[in-house]
Parts: C-alpha cells; structure tokens; sequence
C-alpha cells in the first residue's frame, strides 16, 4: 500500500490570524514541573535528580483554533440548523463518513472566486464518472502554494451555493479542499455582497450544511501528488474533541501498489 499525506502541518511560525502558540517543555524543565506537580497534587516527593542528567520527558503546549491546520469540519460549525433536528459535533460524526474511496477535481484555472456547476461537470468528464454516494471529494485549487503566508487566506478558490448542492445531492457527504475555506476567500465574499447586494453569496457553502448535513475538509495539502483522480481510499479521521463544531486531522490517501 502506498500513502501520500494530504495533511497541512500545525506551524507557530506560519501566518495565520488567529496565533498559534506553541511552548515547548524541554526534558530539565519536565523534571522540575513532575517534581511540583507531584507534590501539588498527590503529596509526593521526587527529586528531578533521580533521573538521568536530570531530565525527564518533554512536553508542547499549543494554544490555537480547531480550525487550525487540516480539520474536519461539524454541522455544528455551520450555525443553527434549518428544521427541528439538532445540527452533530464533531464527536458525534459516523467514522464510516471518513475512510471513503476518493476523487480529486481540478480547479486550479479558476482562480479566486467561487467556482461553480459548470467546474464540476467539467471535471467529472474529465474523470469519467460522477461522484458516488458517500465518495470524499476533494477540490485541487492549488492554494497549499501560500501555505503560510497572508495570501493563503485571500487566494483561492471556492464553491459556490449550486456547486455545493449539487455535491449533496449525488451522496457526497465529505467534501474537501485543499484552501483555507470551502467557501470563496472572505475578502471575496463581503465585496461581492456589497456590489450585488445579494446574501446567496454569504458563505454558501458553509450555509448549506445547515439544510443537510455534511462535513467539510479544510486546509489539505499535496493533492498534486496524486497519481489518479479516482481508485484511492481517503482516511481523514477527525480528532474526538467533545462538543467541538471540526477536529484536527491526519488526511492520508491510500493507494494499492
């Protein structure tokens, strides 16, 4: 089996708006903060001497979003759902939506913007099939290129309210990107609002999950490095946080040699 990561990695040196922070307890350190903890919590003694050189076990302390890095993204994310149901937390998502064959669209002539059904149908003749119930389909705009930079969140390409729609109607129920939003940049769409006037193009995307649900797979990198568009299998497993709107994940594509 061969396995091509299509995750983004979480970087504190990395531009983003909101900061990471991330504190790192080397292993001296660790031996002075078990010996306090011990002491603090369970009555005990321990000399940070005991250990060899004095060292112990490091430690890192991150301080960032759950949107941080690639991430799944909940219903709950979405805002207040449309009907009676309550939209799920990431916690409460079915696995099986996140280990599902695969198929990678090209949208990178697109540009920043939304793309829309025309891109799609597009792309699915170019791969020969459309999407499958339960397929992870995920969108190549080429914006990992800024990864790190103040671009990568005002660069890239999105779905429009159709385009989107049209993915849940044919069973899609993750669908994933390798830019920061699903949706078009937010640069993009509050100008666009403001010379239209019209609120279909206020995260379309996002919104509609709050009509259906389904997860989307934000912050992917290294789609290019897919050798097909189809006949691969993506894990992409959301970290368990309890009543979280997305969870940081390990997106790997899984190819038979």
């Amino acid at each position: 089996m061969r396995i091509i990561d299509l995750s983004s990695p979480v970087d504190a040196s990395f531009w983003e708006p909101d900061e990471v922070v991330h504190r790192v307890l080397d292993a001296h350190q660790a031996a002075v903060h078990v010996r306090d903890e011990m002491k603090e919590h369970f009555g005990l003694e321990l000399d940070p001497e005991v250990f060899p050189d004095g060292a112990f076990l490091t430690n890192d302390y991150l301080t960032l979003t759950a949107h941080t890095g690639t991430h799944v993204d909940a219903p709950a994310h979405y805002g207040p759902a449309e009907g009676s149901h309550t939209p799920r937390t990431i916690d409460r998502m079915p696995l099986d939506w996140f280990v599902r064959p695969g198929m990678v669209l090209d949208l990178r002539d697109v540009g920043t913007g939304t793309a829309g059904v025309a891109h799609l149908e597009r792309e699915f003749e170019r791969v020969g099939r459309r999407p499958r119930p339960m397929d992870v389909v995920l969108l190549h705009t080429g914006a990992d290129r800024n990864l790190g930079k103040p671009e990568y969140f005002t660069e890239f390409t999105g779905l429009d309210g159709p385009a989107t729609r049209l993915l849940l109607e044919l069973g899609v129920r993750v669908i994933g990107t390798d830019a920061f939003s699903l949706d078009a940049p937010f640069t993009h769409i509050i100008r666009e609002f403001h010379r239209t006037g019209d609120k279909a193009v206020l995260w379309p995307a996002h919104f509609a999950g709050r009509r259906e649900e389904y997860c989307q797979l934000e912050r992917l990198a290294n789609l290019q490095d897919l050798p097909v568009s189809t006949g691969f299998t993506v894990s992409c497993l959301p970290v368990k946080i309890a009543g979280a709107g997305a969870g940081w994940s390990r997106v790997v594509a899984l190819l038979d040699e």
